[in-house]
Order: structure tokens, then C-alpha cells, then sequence
């Protein structure tokens, strides 16, 4: 069982390794393509012609070659290690499927022999009765943390969406500070009438992390998308200074307003994560003592 944890810690640390080495690798290949063209180029083609003309083209040619050498070389030797960490993960999981099966094992014994105690008068069988019923209640809470955790994270990149309509019309609107014209003002609008979408579904997300955050007792104040200002007509029609720089205002108020309830999103997320961080150390030490109680003197 012991070996089996310390396989799976290294089949996840050979998983990370392999999708980091197949995004290099990914880059590398491309990498490669661009300068096996140059070399082409080079040889056949507009590119010769003009370079035979400058009188440069054997210098070009030799440089292109080299750099698609080491190109060459830097693609086959990430390859060669993804071969071997896809081969050290196969064994690992080859490995793991003969381990697992004690993992279970070894979890029914002791659940077995908890409830063999439990029925005796052994002295260990209220601890054990209490230790099963802190368990259960430990085991819920982490998965009530996890829930809201995961909600947050929606309401972050639903917010980041809003932010990001909201912020290209705040560029939008300093370029018509300073005299864009009818067309910045049409751009404008648009992701302003995008960011209005946007926020309906941040407000869904909001309301979702909030009842979430209720089931890990957590009592938040309902927070709400401030209105996004997609009038234009009147800013299109009255277009002058005084009207590009209210609006211009509007839209920074706005923003200003869901970055606090970013940071409010980030905030409670990071006080998640502390909160489950506390509720799995409980947990192991739960385990710890049950295991101690039932294992062999």
C-alpha cells in the first residue's frame, strides 16, 4: 500500500513532466518547420534569386542550414525524452495495477475489524464509533470546500470576461478623449453592449458561489454586477468633450466595481483554500488515530 502511494506521486509528477515536454516539444517542431522553409527558400526559389543578386546567398544558405541543425537536434532530443517519460509512466501504471488492489484490501480489513470493535465491549469502540462519525463529517466538509472553490473559480473567469469587454472599451474611450470620431464611439458601444451580456452571466456565477459558500458556513452579503452604461445614441449624437470624458468616468466607475468583486472572489478563494488546507490535516490525523486504535499492538 506504502509503495503504491509513492508510485502514483511519481506517475503525476511523470504526467506534469510529460504535458510540459509535449507543449516545448509542440513549439520546437513548429520551430523547426519555419526554419527548414528558410532553407528552402534559399535553395529554389524568389529568395535565391534575390539573394544571388546581393551577391550573399552560400553565407544565408550555410547560416539557414546550421540554425535548422540545431533545430533539428533540440526536436529529436525532446522527443527521445518524451519517449522515455512515456515509457516510465506505462510502467508506473503497470505497476499500480498490480498495487492498487491492496489499497482496498487493506481499507476492508480495517473497516472490517472498526465494526468488530465497535460490537465488542473492547474499550476502543466509543473512540472508534466517535472517530467514524468525525470522519464522515470531515470527509463532507472538504467536499462542500471543494464546491465552493470550484464556484469561485467560475465567478473569476466570468468577471475576467467582463473585465475584458470593459477594459477595451475604457481604451476605446481614452483614444475619443482625445478625438477618435464616430467609429471609436461604434467600437466602443460594442463591447460595452458585450460587457452587458457578460455581466448577466457573472451575476449567475455570483449568485452560484454565494449559496455555495453558504453550505461551508460561510454567510455572505449577496453581491451585485453594477449596470453597465451601454447608452449611445445621446453620446453619439451630442459628441464633444465634456460627454467623451462623463462617459469615459462611467466606464471607469464600472470597472473599478467588479475588480472589487475580483479581488472579493480572490480573497474568499484563497480563505478556501487555507479552510481545506486545515480540513485534510484534521482529516490525516483522524485517520492516523483510527489506524493506531485497529492496528496490532
Amino acid at each position: 500500500m506504502r509503495r503504491a502511494e509513492h508510485v502514483r506521486r511519481l506517475r503525476e509528477t511523470t504526467g506534469r513532466q510529460i504535458a510540459d515536454v509535449r507543449g516545448t516539444l509542440e513549439d520546437l517542431e513548429a520551430k523547426l518547420a519555419e526554419e527548414e522553409r528558410d532553407v528552402a527558400r534559399l535553395e529554389g526559389g524568389l529568395s535565391a534569386v534575390l539573394a544571388r543578386l546581393l551577391g550573399n546567398r552560400e553565407e544565408r544558405l550555410e547560416r539557414e542550414r546550421a540554425e535548422a541543425v540545431v533545430a533539428r537536434e533540440r526536436v529529436e532530443g525532446h522527443r527521445a525524452r518524451l519517449a522515455q517519460l512515456e515509457a516510465d509512466a506505462a510502467a508506473a501504471d503497470a505497476e499500480l495495477a498490480v498495487l492498487t488492489p491492496a489499497s482496498r484490501e487493506y481499507a476492508r480489513l480495517l473497516a472490517e475489524k472498526e465494526q468488530q470493535l465497535i460490537r465488542s465491549d473492547d474499550p476502543r469502540a466509543r473512540e472508534l464509533a466517535d472517530l467514524g462519525a468525525a470522519l464522515d463529517r470531515s470527509i463532507a466538509d472538504v467536499r462542500e470546500c471543494d464546491e465552493a472553490h470550484q464556484a469561485g473559480r467560475g465567478a473569476l473567469d466570468a468577471l475576467g470576461v467582463v473585465l475584458g469587454f470593459l477594459n477595451s472599451a475604457r481604451n476605446a474611450s481614452t483614444f475619443d478623449v482625445l478625438g477618435g470620431g464616430l467609429l471609436v464611439d461604434a467600437y466602443e458601444h460594442d463591447k460595452l453592449t458585450s460587457a452587458d451580456q457578460a455581466a448577466w452571466h457573472a451575476q449567475r456565477a455570483l449568485d452560484v458561489f454565494s449559496r455555495e459558500l453558504a453550505d461551508t458556513g460561510v454567510v455572505a452579503a449577496r453581491r451585485v454586477m453594477p449596470k453597465v452604461d451601454t447608452r449611445w445614441f445621446v453620446d453619439a449624437f451630442f459628441d464633444n468633450i465634456i460627454s467623451d470624458v462623463l462617459k469615459h468616468q462611467r466606464i471607469e466607475k464600472t470597472r473599478d466595481e467588479v475588480n472589487k468583486l475580483a479581488r472579493w472572489v480572490r480573497d474568499t478563494g484563497a480563505y478556501l483554500e487555507t479552510r481545506r488546507a486545515e480540513l485534510l490535516a484534521e482529516r490525516s490525523r483522524l485517520l492516523t488515530r483510527r489506524e493506531e486504535l485497529l492496528r496490532p499492538a
